[in-house]
């Protein structure tokens, strides 16, 4: 049969209108705020977003109408910075913490990451899938239509492929866009201790290339800690994982200064993250590669932290800044990003206006997704939340409480 001979029909339209906007789009004054809005999609895709004065006319399309009751609308928002995936809790170090042990402390007994590393490695598939979908589902009702998740929890090819492959069958599961970001330089695993160069070496020659080519990461992190690996190795691996075609995120300056924010900027990290004990240079060095700043403020109040993240700095240099919930089962167990948001404006002195761009723009900017999500603009995928609030600010300062009316997810 001719090709000519198929007629190609309209996409369908959908319309929410009667509501108040929040755009989040760059070059607009605040958050963008548009006191009587419409928001126009076609497939999957915004078409229009601004003033229901200028709204397109109908056109061909069939076009279905949602009257927000005049309800706010925001980008969907995005959680770019998890642990999400793993096996067992570790609830007995929090007891130990509050008896006054350390982070580092923790570790050198055999808790923290290697902890949950055995956990983890001993659960399968299925298990961990099932551990993890009641957190995953905790952030989907409260409007996060994007979510980050690391692997970190195997250190072994085989487990660390097995928390990527299930981080990807969560988003066949859910109607959420999963980013996988392979950990695999989290900490060095118990049968290689006293071996971190070798534990390097094989991230960089069978894991990195081995995931790689099986399309099961999106980017790479590692934890650059005295605890963890120095600046020379991840060095190693960013390299790697660029050559690979692969962006670099860090888990930098948490504990103290190597200079990890300063890595992250020479690699061109899509972002460097915690960065409590960054300094003016590290901040500076950020600026400069565009590197976007992701700030955990509920590992900082897990941690029962002093030193705060350089804010000031930060903004001085126009640095975006982003902020996610670190969901991880030894320093924040925390599976709401309404109350990280409220977290860094009350620990961190962010305002509401910095809290509410860094769950969306700034974190959709730190996954490199940019183009796609985080703001309400035509040609920007229709990820939407609607609240039942009487003003945006009512979404950080709110603790437990969940005003969100429904979520859209690619116009669905």
């Amino acid at each position: 049969m001719p090709a000519a001979s198929v007629q190609q029909q309209p996409s369908p339209e959908r319309l929410w209108r009667n509501a108040r906007l929040a755009t989040m789009a760059p070059g607009a004054p605040g958050i963008g705020i548009v006191a009587q809005g419409a928001i126009l999609v076609r497939g999957e895709r915004i078409v229009y977003a601004g003033p229901e004065c200028n709204l397109p006319p109908a056109g061909t399309a069939a076009r279905d109408e949602v009257d927000c009751g005049n309800r706010w609308i925001t980008p969907g928002l995005v959680d770019c910075h998890t642990h999400l995936i793993h096996a067992g809790h570790r609830a007995n170090e929090f007891e130990m913490r509050l008896r006054g042990a350390t982070y580092q402390e923790i570790a050198a007994a055999g808790g923290g990451i290697i902890s949950t590393l055995r956990a983890t490695r001993a659960a399968t598939m299925e298990q961990l899938i099932a551990e993890s979908l009641p957190r995953l589902d905790a952030l989907i009702a409260e409007g996060v239509t994007a979510v980050e998740i690391k692997s970190g929890y195997g250190l072994d090819l085989v487990t660390e492929r097995r928390l990527l492959q299930a981080a990807r069958e969560l988003g066949r599961l859910r109607r959420v866009h999963v980013h996988t970001t392979f950990l695999g330089a989290h900490a060095v695993p118990p049968e290689m201790s006293g071996d971190a160069d070798g534990y390097i070496a094989s991230v960089i020659e069978t894991m990195l290339p081995t995931l790689a080519a099986e399309g099961l990461i999106d980017s790479v992190d590692g934890f650059c800690e005295h605890i963890a690996f120095s600046p020379a190795q991840m060095a190693r691996v960013f390299s790697a994982a660029t050559a690979l075609g692969l962006r670099v995120r860090l888990h930098a300056d948490q504990l103290s200064n190597l200079g990890g924010a300063r890595l992250a900027a020479e690699h061109g990290a899509l972002s460097a993250d915690h960065l409590e004990h960054s300094d003016e240079a590290s901040v500076e060095a950020l600026a400069r590669a565009g590197t976007v700043a992701v700030l955990l403020p509920g590992a900082f109040y897990f941690l029962r932290e002093k030193v705060l993240p350089p804010v000031e700095a930060l903004r001085r240099h126009g640095v975006a800044i982003a902020i996610a919930t670190d969901c991880n089962p030894g320093t924040s167990p925390l599976t709401s990003l309404l109350l990280a948001m409220n977290m860094a404006a009350t620990q961190f002195r962010l305002t509401v206006e910095e809290c509410l761009i860094g769950a969306t723009r700034a974190a959709a900017r730190a996954l490199g997704l940019e183009n796609d999500l985080g703001t309400l603009e035509a040609d920007k995928l229709a990820d939407l939340a609607v609240w039942d609030i009487e003003t945006p600010a009512e979404l950080v300062y709110r603790m437990g409480f969940n005003p969100l009316y429904s979520r859209i997810w690619r116009g669905r």
